[in-house]
């Protein structure tokens, strides 16, 4: 049996050359959609001293409050960019961006804490499939030579989002209540949703078709999820990614609490100091995109091997951090230490998309989505929660990072693997250039 690559009718990749302007155009709206489900997912974490003191919730209840926004993402994101890729990028992404702000508009109008968790589902439901198919669009209309920094920067709009979400409902919260902040934030990202399928045009979806005996066939379901996992560079760059982002949700989810409880600051403020944290984040994964990308030209294997570098040095930084007091020192190291945290995330989707069948693309970008969050954006800030309530958040955040030691191990497995594993989908013979 063999795979058939057959794209319908449309534009081709540009594999390489330059971007045109209208790659840029695609970049700024997915880039502005990809800050409003940030914003939506991470609205709640500067209101949970509100919630607290209101509902009475304990510290896993409103850990559990981010954490089913990303079990969501992760059990859905499959089935959804699958669809996707079958329906449409662009038809999908708007229909998907209009739940998540209809459901963050809900969160406003919870009257208790079983509204409030139905709603914050809803919210996860309308983000799944978003990341990976907003990824694929931008892998088609950009060259390959740019995807680790473009994908590190769309991804980084994820933190920039986190940022706003955090700042603004710190801000807002406090001084007009936490309902007006998740009303806000949902129908800013409405506005959006609606200029998005105008202005983007998809690309054309590439059939999914197979070779045996008989001769060419559509692929079955369980055909389509064996390549995903074909190659083993693909299933340890899930493993390493979806570990390294456990340190990522941890922190975004708990440190606007860290720097109200431990620096006795006002949720605004705490939400400010926080947001500063999480943009360096950003900044770096774009810095560090970049880093890989040009790393990438000499050794196609350092697309891994850098990620994995940058995982251990996180690890080390972060621990020695919040093993300090809290002062000047320990905020600096936590600066230094999320600047490499995500470093990973651009590589992670480049090399997937290298490795991996082009039919299939939001799919398997998807299955990065999976890892992300069954591994680390869902389970992190509910194990952080236990640890807190036990032995205080300090602690839980003294041993969080030592997960990214894992990330480290799986994406140096998998730069083994790469270089063999490269080019075992071929693009199409149209994949000049596009003039678009």
């Amino acid at each position: 049996m063999g795979i058939v690559i057959q794209r319908d009718s449309g534009t081709p990749e540009p594999a390489h050359g330059r971007a045109t302007p209208y790659a840029w155009l695609v970049f700024a709206l997915t880039f502005g959609l990809m800050l409003s489900d940030y914003v939506s997912r991470q609205v709640i974490t500067p209101i949970f001293p509100f919630l607290k003191l209101e509902w009475s919730l304990t510290d896993v209840q409103l850990g559990a409050l981010v954490s089913v926004v990303a079990l969501i993402v992760g059990v859905a994101s499959i089935p959804i960019a699958l669809l996707a890729d079958r329906w449409g990028r662009v038809k999908s992404i708007t229909a998907m961006a209009g739940l998540w702000g209809l459901a963050t508009i809900g969160c406003g109008l919870s009257h208790n804490y079983g509204q409030m968790m139905a709603a914050r589902a809803f919210v996860g439901l309308g983000e799944a499939g978003y990341g990976s198919a907003g990824s694929a669009l931008l892998f088609h209309v950009f060259p390959k030579r740019q995807h680790a920094m473009i994908g590190g920067a769309f991804l980084a709009a994820a933190l920039f989002g986190s940022v706003g979400g955090v700042v603004a409902g710190g801000i807002i919260s406090t001084h007009f209540g936490w309902r007006q902040a998740f009303i806000g934030v949902g129908a800013a990202g409405l506005l959006l949703v609606a200029l998005y399928p105008f202005v983007v045009r998809d690309y054309a979806t590439v059939a999914l078709v197979t070779k045996d005996a008989s001769g060419e066939r559509r692929m079955r379901v369980g055909e389509i999820v064996r390549e995903l996992f074909v190659t083993r560079t693909a299933i340890f760059t899930y493993l390493g990614s979806g570990f390294e982002m456990f340190i990522m949700g941890v922190v975004s989810a708990w440190i606007p609490s860290y720097m109200s409880r431990y620096y006795g600051l006002a949720p605004d403020q705490a939400a400010l100091r926080a947001g500063l944290i999480i943009l360096v984040a950003g900044v770096g994964m774009i810095v560090c995109g970049w880093i890989v990308d040009r790393l990438g030209l000499r050794d196609i294997r350092n697309k891994l091997r850098v990620p994995a570098a940058f995982a251990v040095m996180a690890c080390a930084v972060l621990v020695l951090a919040f093993t300090l007091p809290p002062g000047p020192m320990q905020y600096a190291l936590i600066l230094a230490g999320m600047f490499v945290a995500g470093a990973h995330s651009g590589a992670a989707g480049a090399v997937i998309s290298d490795v991996t069948h082009p039919g299939l693309r939001a799919t398997a970008l998807a299955t990065v989505v999976l890892g992300n969050n069954l591994l680390g954006l869902a389970p992190g800030p509910v194990i952080v929660g236990k640890l807190s309530d036990a032995y205080g958040l300090k602690f839980a955040l003294t041993l969080a990072p030592l997960v990214c030691l894992l990330s480290a191990a799986c994406f140096l497995v998998a730069a083994k693997h790469y270089k063999r594993d490269t080019g075992h989908f071929a693009e199409p013979a149209d994949s000049a250039p596009a003039n678009i």
